[in-house]
């Protein structure tokens, strides 16, 4: 209560009713694998374009790296926001090199940075020397850097940065990015501070002052690759799609699941790992993630070349869970590098499907009986007896329909428990369970009294109304739909003397439409008396 000791007017703002509670994004994925190149802090790109700015274009020898595929199947399918983690071993090595004061890194370990050509020195921009006025000095400083994504060796094949074009013309392999960061200056109160403007900004490498450098000290001019990077020793297995920080050889940084348990990607709801090799301990690895995680759901992939229903059970394959669905077969679609035929795995394109029906209709509808863009062919035709044995299993099926084209076809969870059985039932209740738990914060610490309840109850009503209007949930009424008890009923008093609110909430949730019945019988018409 505030005081008043001079006589005057006073308005003061106080707070009646109910707080508005906002539903969180639904549709925000995070997809884990193999990238040709870039930083293993899980970063946010909104298309395909921007992902192969950061993260690169497909590769590997076969070109059986499904990351790219992945995405680009993604943004396709009409999703919008994707956190990427890229993934290496513990013991990949940064490549670097020396610029007196300073060393640029590349952004991530792995051999590619060793394919990154730096040039660096004066700015272009220049002005007045103060200590003579008649002369011009540069401003700063410039950082140029080139990346090839083939072989280079140790040479790099031209100058990519000289401007006569005789230099470069029929040399190959031309140079994949090229980035320019001129005018850079080593004030921190400037705009054109190095830090602010390379770090972060540069898909290749990152300016650092040395423990012995002076923050005044310019970096020395200097052409060269980068090297030094290594990819570490074996394939990247289950332990790196885990991204401890420690271990055996310890990794500094964390990446991965445990990356994603950060503040920053705390709305993270989709999550999907390509095809991994070691696909039964990290498939258990990202479904035990959802599952502590609790608001977060994933997308698990099929054996290629598998047709076996005995072998596509999820959950003899994985394990009987509400938070995770697995499609099946894998895709053919045409490679967004050369257009050529590839099959890769189905998740990227599922979850695009998912992102597109959150944002078309909601989170609520079943994301099933949906085009999969993109999508040319499949590896294996179902039919109706095929699905019959798979889709009970919990097996999603993508299907060729000759009249309507390639449709997701099943919408189903791994769990064989019946409330759970729909995708769109579990990830309508972690919407549910996530807004109401974001938006309820206010309470704590609040006087834990009749007051307080009816805030509490009128809060959560008002969301849930607008759910139920939006086509959310099952009732003809509110009180069908949901109802709301926070009351002497739900709290003893011991409760109450230990701080504890408690809320009921009981929901009827929408469910899809899976069989569709319609009975048909012959009607005679009666003879007239």
């Amino acid at each position: 209560m505030p005081q008043y000791l001079t006589p005057g007017v006073y308005i003061e703002e106080i707070e009646r009713g109910p707080r508005p509670i906002e539903g969180v994004p639904t549709n925000i994925a995070a997809f884990l694998g193999d990238a040709e190149r870039g930083t293993t802090t899980p970063l946010l790109v909104t298309s395909y374009t921007e992902y192969r700015r950061w993260f690169g274009d497909v590769f590997g020898a076969n070109r059986d790296r499904y990351l790219p595929y992945a995405a680009n199947g993604f943004f396709e399918n009409g999703g919008t926001l994707l956190y990427v983690c890229r993934l290496t071993r513990a013991d990949a090595a940064l490549a670097s090199i020396d610029l007196g004061s300073y060393t640029l890194s590349a952004t991530g370990g792995g051999l590619w940075g060793n394919r990154i050509y730096i040039a660096v020195g004066p700015s272009t921009t220049n002005q007045p020397d103060p200590k003579d006025p008649t002369k011009s000095v540069p401003v700063g400083f410039c950082v140029k850097l080139a990346y090839w994504s083939d072989d280079i060796g140790n040479q790099v094949p031209y100058d990519p940065f000289n401007p006569d074009p005789t230099v470069s013309r029929g040399k190959t392999p031309r140079a994949t990015l090229i980035e320019t960061f001129d005018d850079l200056v080593v004030d921190p109160a400037s705009s054109d501070y190095w830090q602010k403007r390379l770090n972060g900004n540069s898909a290749l490498g990152e300016l650092a002052l040395k423990a012995s450098g002076k923050p005044t000290d310019i970096p020395t001019t200097k052409t060269g690759l980068l090297t030094g990077g290594t990819d570490g020793t074996g394939p990247i297995d289950s332990t790196d799609y885990i991204g401890d920080v420690g271990g055996n050889p310890p990794r500094a940084e964390p990446q991965g699941l445990t990356a994603l348990n950060l503040d920053p990607y705390r709305d993270v709801s989709l999550l999907y790992a390509p095809a991994p090799l070691d696909a039964k301990k990290v498939g258990m690895a990202i479904i035990n993630h959802c599952e502590i995680n609790h608001y977060r759901f994933a997308v698990i992939d099929s054996d290629s070349g598998t047709n076996d229903s005995g072998k596509l059970n999820p959950r003899i394959l994985f394990t009987d869970t509400a938070y995770a669905a697995l499609y099946f077969p894998w895709v053919y679609i045409s490679d967004p590098q050369n257009g050529a035929t590839k099959l890769v795995p189905p998740g990227g394109y599922a979850v695009g499907v998912m992102a597109r029906t959150d944002n078309e209709r909601g989170v609520f509808k079943a994301p099933a009986n949906e085009i999969a863009r993109g999508v040319i062919d499949l590896e294996f035709n179902i039919d109706d007896s095929k699905q019959a044995v798979l889709n009970p299993q919990g097996c999603n099926v993508i299907r060729d329909f000759p009249s309507r084209g390639i449709l997701v076809w099943g919408a189903r969870t791994m769990s064989s428990n019946t409330l759970w059985k729909y995708i769109s039932v579990r990830r309508l209740f972690i919407f549910l369970e996530q807004s109401i738990y974001e938006g309820t914060q206010w309470v704590v610490f609040e006087p834990n009294d009749q007051r307080l309840w009816a805030r509490v109850k009128d809060t959560i009503r008002l969301f849930l109304r607008t759910q139920w209007r939006e086509g959310a949930l099952f009732g003809a009424t509110e009180d069908e739909a949901f109802f709301i008890t926070c009351d002497r009923t739900t709290m003893t008093q011991d409760d109450i003397l230990n701080g504890r609110l408690i809320c009921e909430i009981g929901i009827a949730p929408v469910r899809p439409a899976e069989f569709v019945i319609f009975r048909i019988f012959q009607q005679t018409a009666e003879a007239q008396q």
